[in-house]
């Protein structure tokens, strides 16, 4: 029963993470602001990883391959609001 739901919940997470990054990559089409392809990038890094871990034990989740993939995302995401804050500084 729990690794059903867990194998459903992980797939909708899949799914919701690369609907997101569709978004941004769209926003980024339409503005050409890197902010939003950092944001794309790093949604579909994340959905990625949680289609990875389709199939596989919830132990896993720890592993270094999935975690540094977590990670990357998260850096990505730390790197575009570093990037947007320096550059509206500059501006001014």
């Amino acid at each position: 029963m729990f690794e059903e739901l867990y194998t459903w919940l992980l797939g909708v997470l899949s799914a919701l993470c690369l609907v997101c990054g569709l978004f941004f990559l769209r926003y980024w089409r339409a503005s050409g602001d890197r902010f939003f392809a950092f944001f794309a990038v790093a949604f579909c890094a994340l959905g990625a990883n949680w289609a990875l871990l389709v199939g596989r034990a919830a132990s896993d989740e720890y592993l270094p391959y999935f975690y540094s993939l977590r990670l990357f995302a998260f850096l990505l995401i730390l790197a575009a609001i570093v990037d947007k804050n320096r550059r509206t500084s500059r501006s001014d």
